[in-house]
């Protein structure tokens, strides 16, 4: 938990390198910086942002990523195991909403391209029959 958060502090600290020039660097908010440092979580974007915001930093200091992201992927699910569990929920609703939506308006705009070819055959045809058998196109 915090104890992550203050291994990177005192790493960061080590090699003398500021939380702005991060920033600077990452273009990741001080804020969500020193939230990863204090260990507080929850104030961190959610899912893979998270790991995203993580490997920044860790770059940006010049970290080896494989055995900090299992350090920290062991600190969130110590920290709060429901609070995972819930922003899955969360985003699987979010992207059945999402699909629903999509569906419905696309059949709508299907149906609406369907009705003008319609239109436009009928008025082809309606010039071909008048060409034909008039002998001319219009009145």
């Amino acid at each position: 938990m915090e104890q992550f958060g203050n291994a990177l502090r005192i790493e960061r600290e080590r090699r003398q390198v500021s939380l702005a020039s991060i920033c600077e660097v990452t273009k990741i908010s001080v804020r969500h910086l020193e939230a990863l440092e204090a260990g507080r979580y929850a104030d961190l974007p959610g899912g893979v942002f998270r790991k995203g915001i993580l490997r920044s930093y860790l770059k940006a200091i010049g970290l080896e990523e494989s055995e900090w992201v299992e350090q920290f992927e062991n600190a969130i699910r110590s920290s709060d195991p429901e609070n995972e569990e819930e922003g899955w929920t969360e985003f699987a609703e979010n992207v059945r909403r999402n699909r629903t939506g999509s569906r419905t308006s696309g059949i709508d705009s299907r149906w609406i391209g369907v009705a003008v070819m319609i239109m436009v055959l009928v008025a082809l045809g309606w010039g071909v029959w008048r060409f034909v058998f008039h002998g001319r196109l219009f009145l």
